[in-house]
């Protein structure tokens, strides 16, 4: 599972400017999904969500379609500021 983080990771820290304001950890839960957490500044919040959150969904519809093929359990990702 620590590929779904690794991908999150890249993803997430590319879009920011300052990649070292990221933090991506991985929990399990005791429902049919794991969960990931992004951590990220809250000066970067919006260009991490997009208008609409535009750019979230795509980084969740990427993590998740690669959990998929890898016949992995559902995602779910949190956004959230320090």
């Amino acid at each position: 599972m620590t590929e779904l983080v690794e991908l999150t990771e890249t993803i997430v820290k590319a879009i920011v400017k300052d990649p070292d304001a990221v933090s991506v950890k991985q929990f399990e839960t005791d429902e049919d999904y794991i969960l990931i957490q992004i951590m990220i500044d809250k000066e970067v919040m919006g260009s991490v969500i997009g208008r609409g959150g535009k750019i979230a969904n795509a980084i969740r519809t990427l993590v998740q379609a690669s959990s998929f093929i890898k016949g992995n359990q559902k995602i779910r990702i949190n956004i959230d500021s320090f």
